[in-house]
């Protein structure tokens, strides 16, 4: 039972270990060129900072414990948003906005559902912070293409949704009292057409206006009559113009599903063969000490998702017999060969997984 580990963990073994670790490099690196720089905050803080940072909420299923030095709570963030946004409003409270920060880290949530039962996965990101804006919008999008493009995924698209569209309408041209407005968002997302009948006929238009974007959008300007969303929907199809065709788009206005704490845009990165998103971003809102709020924009990649996307995995290793001179091998490793060194006689490329034998002053294939 000691070999056991708890549902949802699991061991990362070579060579697909290697593999995430280059994954990582390449995407951050991708972030590194648009002027996003690193922050690596800690796996645990105070339950209560973390909760009060993101203006509609970011600690959904944090694993919670009392710490033993301060008698406090404590959480294990089940997501880096958070931390990023309380590194910005407090240590980098001083830093001209907007401030681009990167991050990349493990993050561990109370729960699991079937179709992502991990509980403790790998997430990369980038935030932008400061700024509420379609070019704000247009760049992390746009960085977020790169940045799957570094990971070598395939068939990459964008689904668009417009997180606050429901409130915004209910508010405004389409009334809808406020004690239905989350049962109303819930069942659109769902697209149950008998429930939003009951509930708010006028809203029906909007399960259909889902699917390709261009299309969708044609039909949420026609749905549009009194111009309410006309600034969300011009700022969207700038988005979009920006990306110039290099992945596939999609929009589906009322998708709710991960876009807890979004203001007026969110979207989800999917790729060829994947069952689920392998990263999601939109813009939402920071909260200060002082309660004032600051706008933001931001994504996160799920590394996992990405990994396994990584049909195979370079493993050249060049085996060096028992006496080979030191010098030679640093020779070959500054060529980019992985060198692994015999440290006895009896010593074998076969058991040391190597590809390539070290023979004569050359690297020749096994």
């Amino acid at each position: 039972m000691t070999a056991l580990l708890p549902e949802g963990f699991r061991d990362r073994l070579p060579p697909v270990a290697d593999s995430a670790a280059a994954l990582e490099a390449r995407v951050l690196e991708a972030a590194r060129l648009h002027g996003y720089e690193r922050v690596d905050p800690p796996l645990a803080e105070f339950a209560d900072g973390l909760e009060m940072r993101l203006k509609a909420g970011g600690l959904h299923d944090a694993v919670r414990f009392v710490d033993p030095v301060s008698q406090r709570t404590l959480a294990i963030r089940p997501d880096i948003t958070a931390q990023v946004a309380r590194i910005a409003a407090t240590r980098m409270g001083h830093h001209p906005r907007p401030v681009r920060l990167s991050y990349a880290g493990s993050v561990l949530k109370l729960r699991a559902s079937q179709l992502a039962p991990a509980r403790e996965t790998r997430q990369i990101g980038c935030e932008l912070i400061g700024l509420d804006s379609v070019a704000a919008a247009q760049e992390l999008v746009a960085v977020a293409v790169d940045m799957i493009a570094a990971a070598d995924v395939t068939g990459a698209s964008i689904d668009f949704t417009l997180p606050d569209l429901v409130p915004t309408l209910a508010a405004g041209p389409l009334p809808v009292a406020d004690d239905l407005v989350a049962t109303l968002r819930d069942r659109l997302d769902a697209k149950d057409a008998g429930a939003v009948a009951a509930l708010a006929p006028a809203y029906l238009p909007l399960i259909e206006a889902a699917g390709p974007f261009d299309q969708a959008m044609d039909r949420l300007r026609a749905f549009d009559t009194t111009g309410a969303l006309a600034s969300r929907l011009d700022g969207l199809a700038r988005i979009a113009e920006a990306i110039d065709g290099r992945v596939a788009l999609t929009l589906d206005p009322t998708e709710r599903h991960g876009f807890e704490y979004q203001t007026w845009l969110g979207f989800s990165l999917f790729a060829d063969g994947s069952a689920r998103e392998v990263g999601r971003g939109g813009t939402y809102t920071i909260v200060h000490e002082t309660g004032a709020e600051e706008a933001a924009t931001g994504f996160s990649l799920f590394a996992d998702a990405l990994v396994e996307r990584v049909a195979t995995v370079d493993r050249r290793r060049l085996f060096l017999p028992f006496g080979t001179p030191a010098t030679e091998g640093a020779a070959m490793r500054a060529q980019g060969w992985i060198t692994v060194a015999a440290l006895e006689a009896g010593d074998t490329p076969e058991a040391q997984v190597c590809t390539h034998l070290w023979v004569a002053g050359e690297p020749r294939a096994l």
